[in-house]
């Protein structure tokens, strides 16, 4: 467990060093299109984590025609 709260420790300098790496494994041309994609990809994951605390959150209905069971 420590090993890998560790690797999620970054500071400053290791961000820019990763982004560095990115940008020469990737290019320039292909940052834009790699952040959107990621923004796109972190709003769907926020839109699907938002729907699924609502739906374990909210009061469950039953169909009118059955009684609740006891």
């Amino acid at each position: 467990m420590n090993i890998l709260a560790s690797l999620m420790n970054f500071g400053g300098p290791d961000l820019i060093v990763i982004l560095l790496i990115v940008l020469v494994l990737f290019g320039a041309k292909k940052l834009p299109d790699l952040a959107r994609g990621m923004g796109q990809a972190m709003k769907e994951f926020q839109k699907a984590k938002d729907e699924f605390s609502d739906e374990l959150h909210s009061p469950r209905s039953l169909p009118p025609d059955k009684p609740p069971a006891s």
